[in-house]
């Protein structure tokens, strides 16, 4: 389960990351969403947010699981 927790984070920050970026040096967003919705620029900085703390949190639960054993 952590190891899902860890790719979703990692996905969402990537996403919000690539909004972020290609609102700031292009003329829209870059990524996978932009497709879908037209999300504005606070919702991708709350989307990379959340993605590195979901991302954060799978990857130190795994190497806490590593550690136990």
């Amino acid at each position: 389960m952590k190891e899902i927790i860890a790719i979703v984070g990692w996905v969402v920050g990537i996403q919000g990351a690539l909004g972020i970026v290609g609102r700031r040096f292009g003329d829209e967003p870059w990524g996978a969403l932009k497709i879908w919705w037209d999300v504005p620029t606070p919702l991708y900085a709350a989307l990379a947010v959340v993605g590195a703390v979901l991302a954060v949190y799978g990857e130190t639960a795994k190497k806490r699981q590593k550690a136990r054993a």
